[in-house]
């Protein structure tokens, strides 16, 4: 647990930066610069953007994460592994924009609110496919590598502070809409031109796939685990993206827009678990090649409390602050209110599971991952095609969580079932009951005229209700590590 403790940590805290970053742009500065249907667009062309390089990768992030141990030697470059996952995603990336040309009128078809804003930017779709590609190529090499947190720096922090100055730009009228798209664009694809430099940097530029390393055994290994990468890596992302995609197509890219911005105020709770599952999984394959089911156990326990602590906080901070949320924002946007409580608590439940589909997928099983993957992408579709017309955007939210939901209960059971293996104790149960406590108490204070002191207070209030007793209890041995080296190192006798 070191690795991924100190990575995580390190990782965490720059995905934080980003959160500022991305939440003055995104929570502060989108809803009052920009119009519904302009903010619809801008996530619209990310969702779609990750959706075809998801699928060009044709698996291969897949199998860098579950067989790179068998690859990995610096002296003989990795046997060129670089060179053989960019040369298959290339074979993908032809494949993948093709069908984006081809599926043009089915994407921009219908009479829908934003269809002539999307039509005009769609093609600067395609080079963002291409460089997400790279990107996901690029940063997971720089996982199996035990470096996560290059990946996350570009892009949670390099990225969003460009987009910011994008935005800034906007603001005082330097460029017109149309210029801060070609600007956005540009930055969303920055990470990956760091990501290549930062290769040559470091030495890690092997594209001379040895192919005579790769014997008969392995290549049908590949082969299995690729065929099964791509419908799990696709059906990853379509869930993540189906939605926006979702109510784009059936309301229009205003709704679009105030879905978004809500959504956004739900998945802060997400933030450390992207972080953790990045370098766990790698760790986790390396566990698996050698059978440590009880290093799995562990990384399957102590995350899920880990993150359930820094989740939860961050949950009833939102909820609890919710009136003062649509201070910061619109109140064109208060539609989406509801959004928010409902992906948190949908988030919550992600959360708990901890790392358990990158246990699934690293180990023998990892075929399952993909059929649960499957039902999960038929769920979310079908309720949303059955819940969006009655309830709005709030009904692509109770979409969202009635389809985690079922998902992370299958993964639960399977993982049980064949492994004996389960993330919860006792200290699950106390920190909920922890986590309640403190949002009742909050709900007792008087509020403030001012919002951003009225913030402050609630705030403050609910980190120390909620931490005191997480701290004194002992709910995770790992946070409370990390707590008494902050400790000490501000209390240090010189």
């Amino acid at each position: 647990m070191g690795l991924i403790q100190k990575q995580s940590i390190s990782g965490t805290i720059y995905s934080y930066v980003g959160v500022v970053l991305g939440f003055v742009a995104t929570a502060i500065l989108y809803p009052r610069i920009f119009s519904t249907e302009e903010v619809g667009l801008l996530r619209i062309l990310v969702s779609y953007s990750v959706l075809f390089s998801q699928f060009a990768g044709l698996g291969i992030n897949t199998i860098t994460v579950r067989l790179f141990p068998y690859f990995r030697d610096y002296e003989r470059k990795h046997h060129g592994y670089l060179g053989l996952a960019l040369l298959v995603s290339m074979i993908g990336l032809i494949i993948s924009v093709s069908a984006f040309i081809l599926l043009k009128t089915l994407i921009l078809g219908g009479d829908k609110e934003g269809a002539d804003l999307l039509t005009k930017y769609y093609y600067y779709i395609v080079p963002l496919i291409v460089f997400t590609l790279l990107f996901n190529v690029f940063d997971t090499y720089y996982r199996v590598l035990y470096n996560a947190v290059k990946g996350i720096i570009y892009k949670e922090v390099v990225q969003r502070t460009l987009i910011l100055l994008v935005v800034i730009l906007f603001y005082f009228e330097t460029i017109d809409f149309h210029n801060a798209v070609i600007l956005y664009t540009i930055a969303l694809i920055s990470p990956t031109i760091l990501l290549f430099l930062s290769l040559i940097y470091n030495k890690q530029l092997f594209l001379t796939p040895n192919i005579n390393f790769i014997d008969k055994k392995l290549s049908r290994e590949m082969m299995s685990v690729g065929v099964f990468g791509v419908i799990a890596s696709f059906s990853g992302v379509l869930v993540l993206n189906i939605d926006v995609i979702m109510v784009e197509r059936m309301l229009g890219l205003s709704d679009a827009g105030i879905y978004s911005i809500t959504f956004f105020f739900g998945t802060l709770i997400l933030v450390p678990m992207r972080t953790m599952g990045k370098i766990s999984s790698v760790v986790i394959a390396d566990a698996w090649k050698i059978n440590d089911l009880n290093l799995i156990n562990q990384i399957y326990k102590k995350s899920s409390i880990s993150l359930s602590i820094v989740g939860l906080l961050l949950f009833i901070g939102i909820w609890g602050n919710i009136d003062n949320v649509f201070h910061i924002i619109p109140s064109e946007y208060l539609p989406g209110k509801y959004v928010i409580l409902i992906i948190g608590i949908a988030n919550l439940i992600d959360i708990a599971l901890g790392v358990s589909p990158h246990i699934i997928v690293n180990s023998k099983h990892y075929r399952y991952l993909s059929y649960f993957l499957i039902i999960f992408t038929a769920l979310i579709i079908i309720s949303n095609l059955l819940l969006i017309p009655i309830y709005g955007i709030v009904g692509a939210a109770i979409a969202t969580l009635i389809s985690k939901f079922i998902y992370s209960l299958i993964n639960y059971i399977f993982l049980y079932r064949a492994y004996r293996l389960q993330p919860f104790t006792s200290k699950t149960i106390i920190l909920y009951i922890i986590g309640a406590f403190a949002y009742g108490a909050s709900l007792l204070l008087p509020e403030q005229t001012n919002y951003i002191v009225d913030i402050f207070i609630r705030s403050s209030f609910i980190l120390v209700i909620f931490s005191l007793p997480v701290y004194f209890l002992n709910v995770s041995e790992d946070i409370n590590q990390k707590a008494d080296a902050v400790l000490k190192s501000l209390f240090k006798v010189r």
